[in-house]
């Protein structure tokens, strides 16, 4: 495993990461989640992501029982806060109310004194910015969160966010978790060029676009019983790349990985860590040989030629609007 600085911060992140977005405590069983963190750690994995709605707050229970007897130190824990975990009306958003109780219960479910880094889960829009940084800047100050950072912001509400810590003294973000994939790049015409600017880095959800990389959806034919495409948590977000041109190119990437005696899965989560603004790329998983095999793109180097190929195979299919990275405009 090899690991990459959290923007200009001196934190050292494990370049795979793990994360747990719809698996724990929703699509896989408690021992079946045990046994993925135990396989990351075992690979050298040390970050670790997680969010407090993630399976209704369920996520992150598990793995802090997982993690539970591993030297604190050794690790760097994620999660983040803005979508609902309760029915009340300020259960949601990035309010000091809302911050504040939202942490504390991450702390506990996670069984933690702190977290590595803090993350506003989305832009909140009924807030004010001001507010919210002021809050995270508490946070630090406090012990809890050592470092903050956001997902899913635009570049202008980013570099909103940067003027106002700038002018107030507040902690600097260092870090942005959008998705980002072959299939996925919207933040290469405008996040990653600011990020690259102000000394942020990127810790990137999805690089295998929710299996579609890997190959196993195929043109014609549907999902294979039990992937994430028949899964109701995880359905929506994949089956806008499930139509015939998007799966008939992505299987023509299978002899480029052949080629570099990379799996499809390990030649995504390589791709993406060719960009050196990212710092890591978020991995999940449903059973510990898939860990075992994405965790063999680290240190994987693919050179100007391979990504040209790449980028000849998937054409018009891959996704470049910066506007596709939207907030909702009201709390939901």
């Amino acid at each position: 495993m090899e690991f990459r600085h959290l923007g200009r911060s001196g934190l050292m992140v494990s370049e795979i990461s793990y994360g747990n977005w719809i698996t724990h405590g929703s699509q896989v069983e408690e021992d079946a989640a045990r046994e993925c963190v135990r396989a990351a750690l075992d690979e050298g994995i040390t970050t670790f992501d997680t969010a407090d709605v993630y399976a209704g707050t369920k996520a992150e229970e598990v793995l802090g029982r997982a993690l539970k007897g591993v030297r604190r130190e050794s690790l760097e824990i994620f999660t983040k806060v803005y979508w609902p975990t309760g029915a009340g009306p300020n259960d949601r958003g990035l309010s000091r109310k809302h911050i504040t109780e939202s942490v504390h219960g991450s702390l506990r479910r996670l069984q933690t004194d702190y977290v590595d880094l803090y993350q506003a889960h989305r832009f909140d829009n009924e807030t004010p910015l001001e507010e919210t940084l002021k809050t995270f800047d508490d946070l630090v100050r406090q012990g809890k969160v050592l470092y903050v950072g956001v997902s899913e912001w635009t570049a202008d509400q980013i570099a909103q966010a940067l003027k106002i810590a700038d002018e107030m003294g507040f902690d600097r973000l260092v870090s942005n978790q959008p998705q980002y994939s072959m299939l996925w790049r919207v933040i290469e015409a405008e996040v990653v060029p600011l990020s690259e600017k102000e000394g942020l880095s990127q810790i990137v959800w999805s690089p295998i676009a929710q299996g579609v990389l890997t190959g196993k959806y195929l043109p014609g034919q549907p999902p294979p019983a039990g992937s994430r495409a028949t899964d109701p948590s995880g359905g929506n977000f994949i089956s806008r790349m499930l139509n015939d041109d998007v799966l008939t190119r992505v299987q023509d990437l299978k002899p480029i990985a052949d080629d570099l005696g990379l799996s499809m899965a390990q030649l995504a989560v390589a791709w993406v860590l060719q960009n050196p603004n990212v710092a890591s790329a978020i991995i999940g998983a449903t059973k510990p040989e898939q860990v075992r095999d994405n965790v063999k793109a680290s240190g994987v180097k693919l050179d100007a030629e391979v990504l040209k190929k790449v980028d000849d195979v998937l054409g018009p299919v891959v996704e470049r609007d910066p506007a596709k990275t939207v907030s909702p405009e009201k709390r939901p």
